[in-house]
């Protein structure tokens, strides 16, 4: 084993296998937890990290055990051309995963493309099913679009799609028993996400969170009792259950009532290439420039390990020293 093989291993022996790439910090929604409504100052395009660049750190990122990818946003499909990037990440030995965030908008239009080009995991963000409480959480219209997306992606061969829903608390309480209803007639599976502190207000505030527990309370009594599901990975951030008649899976992710930080396997690469070894770091590490000056494999390598190595324990979210990242979600990448 070399410097530029063997896994990526924190002080806390956690095993990092799953790199997170944003494609884009740009959007066409203006979700009120992750974007600022209006006058959004996105990054020039020489700045963005090429196509070439990041199937280059992931070719470089393989040999230190990385197989999983998930491309992120922004929105990833408002970047042109996304599916070529697919199918170079799907042609480099040893990926065995690809996986895409999407707000399903531009999905009717790609959804075939980036099946054939390698795509098969697939996860829309969806906050509500009443189209007014849509525009409410997105500031924009696209309902009808998302749901067109959906479908399409079903049409060409994509299952399971997961329906990612924020969970707000004075917000989303009415769409909690539709969604329920949905992953019972759409064969979709659902997960409710906690209200998570990466808004570009900073106007979070821990009242506002509706938690898992309470989801699973409302569904049980409303539609039908909720069965966990035990076989789920270690590292998987969501807790799965199915209902009692086994039709329509539930999944959430209580990211601020029961952190999974103690076996988190992921990492994040930005928009404009800053390694984050966690979604709420205060602190990143400039892989673009490395990228871009030609030669530096064994920097980049080097400066990865030394970001693992530095991993927190926690997210901090529920300590009184929590300090919100100052790039929001959209400019992190989901």
């Amino acid at each position: 084993m070399t410097a530029s093989t063997g896994p990526l291993v924190d002080s806390f022996g956690r095993r990092h296998n799953n790199l997170r790439i944003s494609v884009t910090d740009r959007c066409n929604i203006r979700c009120f937890y992750c974007m600022p409504a209006e006058n959004v100052q996105f990054l020039k395009r020489d700045k963005l990290l090429t196509f070439e660049e990041i199937v280059e750190f992931v070719r470089l990122m393989v040999p230190l055990g990385i197989n999983k990818i998930r491309l992120t946003g922004g929105e990833p499909l408002v970047r042109n051309e996304l599916h070529e990037l697919v199918r170079m990440i799907a042609e480099i030995d040893g990926i065995k995963d690809i996986g895409l965030t999407t707000n399903g908008i531009f999905l009717a239009r790609d959804a075939q493309r980036l099946y054939d080009a390698g795509l098969r995991r697939l996860n829309v963000s969806l906050d509500a099913l009443d189209p007014v409480k849509f525009r409410e959480v997105t500031r924009r219209d696209g309902y009808e679009e998302v749901l067109k997306g959906i479908q399409k992606a079903q049409e060409v061969g994509f299952h399971p799609i997961k329906i990612n829903a924020v969970a707000i608390r004075g917000v989303t309480e009415s769409e909690i028993v539709p969604f329920g209803q949905f992953a019972r007639e759409s064969g979709c599976e659902v997960r409710f996400i906690e209200y998570m502190p990466l808004d570009a207000d900073a106007a979070w505030e821990r009242e506002k969170v509706l938690f898992a527990d309470e989801i699973v309370e409302t569904l049980s009594r409303e539609i039908q009792p909720l069965i966990p599901i035990r076989e789920v990975e270690a590292e998987q951030p969501s807790t799965d259950f199915v209902f009692e008649d086994g039709i329509g899976r539930i999944g959430f992710i209580p990211s601020v009532s029961k952190p999974f930080c103690d076996h988190c396997n992921r990492f994040r690469l930005t928009a404009d290439g800053k390694l984050r070894n966690c979604l709420f770091s205060l602190e990143e590490t400039d892989i673009r420039d490395l990228l871009r000056a030609g030669g530096m494999e064994e920097k980049i390598i080097a400066a990865v390990r030394e970001s693992i190595a530095g991993k927190w324990a926690g997210h901090h979210i529920n300590d009184p020293d929590f300090q919100q990242p100052e790039r929001p979600m959209y400019s992190i990448g989901g």
